[in-house]
């Protein structure tokens, strides 16, 4: 999974088909917890860009898109947001799947 690397490329990224963002921490437990399935779901949904955010580096981001509990994700469409799952609370790889497969095919 890629990581963000500046503002610029999120707003490039959110323009595309299909992305989902992933807001992570080095220090959180619960972001370790998905880790091990993350290139799982790559696999499995590999119509999406998958992009994984430092929610220390781009806390700006953070704030504009509201998310304040980690992990978190937020799926976008040519710009425009298709979904969330955000909130502090540890997510199994099921409740992920289930976000994932809920998105709309177009926003």
């Amino acid at each position: 999974m890629q990581s963000l690397k500046s503002k610029e490329e999120f707003q490039e990224i959110i323009q595309s088909p299909k992305s989902i963002f992933v807001f992570s921490a080095d220090w959180c437990p619960d972001c370790r917890f998905i880790e091990p399935f993350l290139p799982q779901l790559e696999e499995m949904f590999d119509e999406y860009i998958f992009v994984m955010v430092d929610r220390d580096e781009f806390i700006d981001i953070c704030q504009d898109y509201d998310v304040f509990g980690i992990p978190s994700f937020i799926a976008f469409q040519h710009g425009k947001e298709a979904g969330r799952l955000v909130s502090k609370d540890r997510k199994t790889k099921q409740e992920v799947i289930q976000f994932i497969e809920a998105l709309p095919n177009e926003v």
